[in-house]
C-alpha cells in the first residue's frame, strides 16, 4: 500500500502540501524519490581490499568560503573560496586531475603550500594540474586552490531567500569545491564559512568555534573522520531554529554526543527529538556504538521538496519532514553509507538496501516482529510488481555512473536490497546474521570509516558467519530477477499407518539463474500438530521424501513467506517420479506483474478438460479483448496480455470454465 500512496502523492504533488502527507510514507520511498527527482546533474589508505585505487589519495580538504552575500538580496549564488588539498601520491605523480565543474567553478590559481604556483588547464569537468616536481608513491604534499563559484543555480549549491545549502549525491560536490569526486575518496574536512551574524550554519563533524565580529560570524567545522565528497555538506539559514539533544554513550554514560536539530521557524521537530536517543541506542546495540562525535538533522526549503539526504553527521530533510520513518532510514545511513561508504556506485545497495532494511529493523524494535515482517513483505511486493529486470550489482556502474532513475531505483536499490538482507537473516539465522552486521560495522581494519564493495561484503559475511555465502550474493545480488517456483507434492500410503510425503521443488524462470535456498515445508495431518521441515534446495527439479506414522492432509511451501522475492504455485498429485498431476480445483490467479506496462501474465488452473473463455474489460464493463476462447486440457495454464495499444487505467479480467467463473482487477500504468 505504501507504494500506491507514493504514486498518488507524486501524481498530485503540485496541489498537495507535502509536509501534510509525508508522515505516512516509508523513509526508503522518500529517499529514493528525492534522489531521483533532485535537480542535480550528473581511494583511501586502508580501504577495503577491493575498493578501486586512484593515482592519488586525498587526505584532507581545508575549505575557506566567503558566502556572506549569498544571504543578502538578491541572493546571488556567487562566492569566493580557497581549498587546501593534502594529497598522498599512490603512484609516480608529476601531474594530476581534480574535478571542478567549469559551469559552476572558476579556478584562479593553484600553488603548493610553501612552494611555487602550479600551472593548470581547467576543462569542462576536470582540471589538469602540472606539479612542481615528480612525487613518488607515498609522498605527501599540500596545494591551495583559489576559486570562485559563479552566480548560477547548478543543483548542488542552493541559494534562496536567506538559505544556503549543498546537496551533492551522486556527483555534485565538484560544483562547489574542487575535489576528487568519487565515493571511494574519503578525506577529513575542515570548513570555515563567513556569513552574516543572523545565520546559523551546520556542517560535517564538530563545531570547533564560531567567532562573531560585528555583523559577521565565522563558523569553523572540523570532521576528524573521513568523509566522501558527496556527503560533505553545508546547511545554513537566517534565523534558523536550533535544538540540541544529547545521547549518552553506552560505553561511557558520562560522555555524550550532541545531536543538533536545525529547523525552520514554525516547525516542530519534537517527534524526532523524542525518539532519537532510543534510535541511536538501538542502532548502537545492533551494530556498533555511534561512530561520530556529533550528529544532526536540518530541514531545508522548497528547493529540497522531498525526502532526505544522509550527509555525514548532518542529514538534510525536506521542509517540516520530521518523520520517524524518514529518520530511521537516514540515521541508519550514519552506519551504512557514511561510516562505511559504498566503494563505487555499483555498490550503492550497501548504502540504500541497508538503510531500508534498518527501517524495518527499527519497526521490529518498537512494534515487534510482525510489523517488521509486514514492512519486508511490502518491500517485496513493490519489487515484484515494479522490477525493471536488472541486478542489484552492475559492475559497469563502477566506472560509468548511471542516471539517477537507474541508480536510485526504488524496487532494486532499496526494496530488493532490503529483502536480500532479510533472506540472509532467514538463511543463516538471527544469531549469525546479527553477528555479521556487528562484525562488519566494527571491522576497523577493513571497513569502519572506510569504503566497501560487494566482493568485500561477501567475504565479510562469509568470515563472520563461518560459512561460505558467495553463492547467496551471486544469485540474489549479482543476478537479476527472482525464482519462480512451480512445486508439487503427493501422498502415498506405505501400509498400515505409515505414509510418505513426496515434494518436488521446481524453478521454472527463464530470466535468471537457479536460486539455491533453504526451503521450509509445513505438513498438516488428520491428527496431531503440524510439522515444519527445513531442507536445502540446492538443485532444480529436486525431490524430497518424508515418512510419517500418521496420515497427511496438506503441504505448505515457505509457510512464513521468508523467501520473499519469489513467485510460487503449489499443486497436489505428485507421485514421486517427477510426473505432475492435474490441479485439484479451478482457480484464477492474480496477474503478474501488477501494476504492469505494457504486458502481464494471467494464470489459471482447470482440474478437467474444459471450454475456457478469458476476457478483459475496462472499468465500465466494456469488453476490451478476448484472450482465450478455446478448449483446454486439464492442468495449469498461462496467457499473456500485451496492452501496449490500451491507455493506463484499471481493468478487469474474467474467466468462465464450465460452471466456474471468477473476476480479478489489474492496473496498467504507462
Amino acid at each position: 500500500m505504501k507504494k500506491l500512496i507514493l504514486f498518488l502523492l507524486i501524481s498530485f504533488i503540485p496541489c498537495l502540501s507535502f509536509s501534510q502527507n509525508f508522515s505516512r510514507m516509508r523513509g526508503a520511498d522518500l529517499c529514493s524519490y528525492k534522489k531521483i527527482h533532485g535537480t542535480k546533474i550528473l581511494r583511501s589508505i586502508g580501504d577495503s581490499p577491493n575498493t578501486p585505487k586512484h593515482s592519488y589519495d586525498v587526505l584532507n580538504y581545508t575549505l575557506n568560503l566567503n558566502i556572506y552575500n549569498c544571504f543578502l538580496s538578491p541572493y546571488p549564488h556567487s562566492f569566493t573560496a580557497s581549498n587546501k588539498v593534502t594529497i598522498m601520491s599512490d603512484s609516480v605523480l608529476s601531474s594530476l586531475n581534480i574535478f571542478a565543474d567549469s559551469t559552476s567553478l572558476v579556478i584562479d590559481s593553484i600553488r603548493k603550500i610553501g612552494g611555487p604556483l602550479f600551472t593548470f588547464t581547467q576543462g569542462p569537468i576536470l582540471c589538469k594540474i602540472t606539479l612542481d616536481s615528480t612525487y613518488n608513491q607515498g609522498q605527501i604534499f599540500t596545494m591551495q586552490i583559489y576559486y570562485r563559484h559563479l552566480d548560477i543555480a547548478d543543483g548542488a549549491f542552493y541559494v534562496s531567500n536567506g538559505m544556503v545549502f549543498t546537496d551533492c549525491e551522486p556527483e555534485g560536490a565538484r560544483k562547489w569545491f574542487p575535489c576528487w569526486d568519487k565515493p571511494s575518496d574519503k578525506a577529513t574536512v575542515d570548513l570555515t564559512a563567513k556569513v552574516p551574524s543572523s545565520v546559523k550554519l551546520g556542517s560535517n563533524g564538530r563545531l570547533a568555534d564560531s567567532i562573531q565580529t560585528g555583523d559577521t560570524i565565522y563558523y569553523h567545522w572540523v570532521s576528524k573522520d573521513p568523509v566522501s565528497t558527496y556527503l560533505t555538506v553545508m546547511s545554513a539559514k537566517v534565523n534558523y531554529g536550533l535544538d540540541i539533544v544529547y545521547w549518552h554513550k553506552i560505553s561511557n554514560p558520562a560522555d555524550s554526543i550532541p545531536i543538533r536539530f536545525y529547523y525552520n521557524i514554525g516547525e516542530t521537530p519534537s517527534v524526532v527529538e523524542n525518539i532519537i536517543v532510543d534510535m541511536c541506542t538501538f542502532y548502537s546495540t545492533k551494530f556498533i556504538e555511534h561512530p561520530f562525535e556529533k550528529n544532526g538533522f536540518c530541514t531545508l526549503n522548497n528547493e529540497f521538496i522531498w525526502g532526505g539526504m544522509e550527509n555525514q553527521t548532518l542529514t538534510s530533510f525536506c521542509p517540516a519532514c520530521w518523520s520517524v520513518w524518514l529518520t530511521s532510514h537516514e540515521f541508519a545511513h550514519q552506519w551504512f553509507g557514511d561510516m562505511i561508504t559504498c566503494g563505487t556506485w555499483a555498490d550503492v545497495w550497501l548504502n540504500e538496501g541497508f538503510a531500508t532494511y534498518c527501517e524495518a529493523l527499527y519497526d521490529e524494535h518498537v512494534s515487534g516482529y510482525t510489523t517488521y515482517k509486514n514492512d519486508i513483505i511490502n518491500d517485496a511486493d513493490y519489487y515484484i510488481s515494479s522490477n525493471p529486470g536488472w541486478p542489484i550489482y552492475n559492475p559497469v556502474w563502477a566506472d560509468s555512473t548511471p542516471d539517477v532513475n537507474t541508480l536510485f531505483n526504488t524496487a532494486i536499490t532499496y526494496d530488493k536490497g532490503a529483502c536480500v538482507l532479510h533472506m540472509l537473516r532467514y538463511t543463516i539465522g538471527d544469531s549469525a546474521f546479527f553477528n555479521c552486521l556487528k562484525g562488519y560495522a566494527s571491522d576497523t581494519i577493513n571497513f569502519k570509516f572506510k569504503n566497501c564493495v560487494t566482493d568485500d561484503f561477501t567475504k565479510a559475511i562469509t568470515r563472520f558467519s563461518g560459512q561460505d555465502l558467495t553463492w547467496f550474493i551471486n544469485e540474489w545480488v549479482r543476478e537479476p530477477n527472482h525464482p519462480v517456483y512451480n512445486n508439487s507434492y503427493g501422498f502415498e500410503n506405505l501400509g498400515g499407518n505409515m505414509w510418505r510425503i513426496s515434494f518436488f521443488a521446481d524453478q521454472v524462470q527463464t530470466n535468471t539463474v537457479f536460486h539455491q535456498m533453504p526451503i521450509v515445508l509445513k505438513f498438516s495431518f488428520t491428527t496431531g500438530l503440524d510439522t515444519l521441515v527445513r531442507v536445502i534446495n540446492d538443485a532444480n527439479e529436486q525431490t524430497f521424501t518424508f515418512d510419517f506414522n500418521r496420515q497427511p492432509t496438506t503441504v505448505a511451501f515457505d509457510p512464513n513467506d521468508d523467501i520473499v522475492l519469489k513467485e510460487a504455485t503449489l499443486i497436489t498429485g505428485f507421485n514421486g517420479n517427477n510426473n505432475h498431476s492435474i490441479p485439484i480445483k479451478f482457480a484464477l490467479f492474480q496477474n503478474k506483474p501488477n501494476p504492469f506496462n505494457p504486458s502481464t501474465k494471467i494464470s489459471f488452473d482447470i482440474p478437467r478438460d474444459s471450454k475456457v473463455k478469458l476476457v478483459v474489460y475496462d472499468i465500465l464493463g466494456k469488453e476490451m479483448m478476448v484472450l482465450v476462447n478455446a478448449d483446454y486440457k486439464a492442468g495449469s495454464h498461462t496467457v499473456e496480455w500485451n496492452a501496449s495499444q490500451f491507455p493506463s487505467g484499471a481493468y478487469f479480467y474474467k474467466i468462465v470454465a464450465g460452471n466456474y467463473s471468477d473476476v480479478k482487477r489489474m492496473i496498467l500504468i504507462k
